[in-house]
């Protein structure tokens, strides 16, 4: 509730207002379950929209979807705005300009982030790693980021730990060793992850932060609420992101100074889960974003149970503290509720760790920080009814809000960019591809010279087998005259007296040759001289007689 351009708290033995000025100061609402920490958390962003500034909360429970919708008139309604000294026949109940938002985009606009964005140390936390595999993701991160290969979503990461291993002995000297049992267990713990719905939180298009800082028509700013219903199921994701929200806001705006009222309003429900086992740089990075993101004009409110669930560090950053009721039956929660009640202001009118324990549903301990930065004296707060309904909203109105919000057609569909996995897919690709070219060419290569061995072979073999038939025929023919010489016979097997006739035969068959051969010259050159006649006729007679010779060797 907005009164004099202060947000309305509640009323102890005076009204309690927290200044628009000091919310950059950042704040506590803490508290056993049950005893109003969620209504608290509506007033306050009630007040901060109807100042113009943007809120964003999460919606643990699905009952903050509510702050959408009008509240509705009640006797303790109406009892509760007399006791904190508003006239209930002018309050006016009224919904607010809200915009729905969920990382696995069921029940609101799709969140995401890039593997990039997030980072390796906010990353190695989500998934849970020692610190030899947190300085594996490191090194992947680096070497991805010195080539140019953005990691937009999971896959991408995978691709790029896969060939890191691949390629981690290019890498031992420059970076230091990497071994495949690393790279296998970071491996399993994103299987795990994105077994877990992670991966819908990976990917474009990313968050632009500015439509987080965004007012209605009406000058309201916008309260964005963020369905965390399944989220709070997966604490180590939940913690993650709200810590990636509140970096990108650090890194996204400029030094605002000290302003008259704040740019954005950041509360963090169930805090504990970003702090619970965080190693100690991560509790140093809070506590540095803490510290220096009011400078940008953001004021960060830390909502869980018991305030020793925040370090001490990040606990004293926070100066506007809303305490409700702790329940302390054991030493150390007693502890707890004295180390609380020792961080306020002491009232002297009550025993501050005494109140602690007896506060009411809806009442508070409560100090603000005046216009000097100072923590006023803790009084005993009745809280502020919110303006919108209690209830939760249902999820098909939620969803028809959803779908005509102007902002859900940019982000409702993922895209998928080229980015490191697809380069990587295509560089493997390519050098398979070169691979089994070379090894078709070496193939090539080897049947080619197997089929030149075999040839040679084969001529070396009808060579070999060509002399043996010559040798042998040789030796044949050796053997058969030697047969023949000692036969008697000459070289072609006649015996003497065959020889004698054939040798008579061939003297025959000449001499009847050149006789011919005569004869049939005289014809022919008729009144030729005696000498041309005679030339001739022992010419031609000499081939004649040779060639009929030949028969009778």
């Amino acid at each position: 509730m907005l009164q004099d351009n202060k947000i309305l708290v509640g009323k102890g033995d005076a009204p309690v207002y927290l200044l628009p000025s000091m919310s950059n100061r950042h704040g506590l609402i803490a508290g056993a379950t049950g005893t109003g920490k969620t209504v608290t958390l509506k007033v306050l962003a009630e007040g901060f929209s109807d100042m113009g500034v943007p809120v964003f909360l999460a919606d643990i429970k699905g009952d903050v979807s509510g702050t959408a919708l009008a509240g509705t008139d009640s006797d303790k309604m109406r009892e509760r705005l007399h006791n904190v000294g508003v006239d209930p026949a002018t309050f006016k109940y009224a919904g607010y300009p809200c915009r729905f938002w969920d990382v696995f985009g069921k029940g609101g606009i799709p969140v995401r982030a890039t593997v990039t964005d997030v980072g390796p140390v906010l990353l190695s936390r989500l998934l849970g790693l020692s610190d030899v595999q947190e300085g594996v993701l490191n090194i992947a991160f680096r070497v991805a980021d010195d080539n140019g290969w953005e990691l937009i979503d999971l896959k991408d990461l995978r691709a790029m730990l896969a060939w890191l291993g691949e390629h981690r002995a290019d890498f031992v000297h420059t970076y230091g060793n990497v071994t495949s049992q690393s790279v296998g267990a970071v491996q399993r713990s994103l299987l795990a992850l994105e077994n877990d719905g992670a991966a819908d939180f990976f990917g474009e298009p990313t968050l632009d932060i500015g439509d987080w800082m965004q007012t209605a028509s009406d000058g309201r700013g916008t309260v964005n609420i963020l369905h965390c219903v399944e989220l709070a199921q997966k604490p180590l994701l939940y913690a993650t992101f709200m810590l990636w929200m509140l970096s990108e806001l650090f890194e996204a705006l400029p030094e605002a100074g000290d302003a008259d009222k704040p740019k954005l309003v950041f509360f963090f429900d169930e805090a504990h889960m970003l702090f619970a086992d965080a190693p100690k740089a991560l509790v140093e990075k809070v506590t540095q974003v803490v510290k220096l993101i009011r400078s940008k004009g953001v004021g960060v409110f830390f909502i869980t149970q018991n305030p020793a669930d925040i370090p001490d560090q990040v606990l004293s950053q926070l100066g506007n503290r809303i305490q409700h009721a702790l329940r302390a039956y054991t030493p150390a929660e007693q502890k707890a509720v004295r180390a609380a009640a020792q961080s306020f202001r002491a009232n002297p009118a009550f025993k501050t760790e005494d109140a602690i324990g007896q506060l009411g549903t809806g009442v508070a301990l409560v100090s603000v920080l005046d216009s000097e930065g100072v923590p006023t004296v803790v009084e005993k707060t009745t809280i502020c009814p919110p303006a919108s309904s209690l209830d939760g909203m249902d999820m098909a109105a939620r969803a028809m809000v959803v779908a005509n919000d102007a902002l859900y057609g940019k982000y409702k569909d993922a895209v998928d960019p080229r980015s490191a996995y697809e380069i990587l897919t295509e560089q493997a690709q390519a050098a398979a591809e070169e691979q089994a070219q070379a090894e078709a060419a070496a193939e090539a290569e080897k049947q080619a010279k197997e089929e030149a061995k075999a040839q040679a072979a084969a001529e070396k073999q009808a060579l070999a087998e060509q002399k043996a038939a010559e040798k042998a025929a040789r030796e044949e023919e050796k053997a058969l005259r030697a047969q023949y010489k000692a036969e008697g016979r000459d070289k072609y097997g006649r015996t003497k007296m065959e020889q004698s006739i054939v040798k008579a035969s061939r003297n025959t068959a000449k001499s009847m040759g050149r006789q011919l051969t005569r004869n049939i010259t005289r014809g022919l050159l008729g009144n030729s001289s005696k000498t041309v006649r005679n030339a001739a006729s022992q010419f031609a007679g000499n081939m004649v007689s040779d060639l009929i010779g030949g028969f009778f060797k």
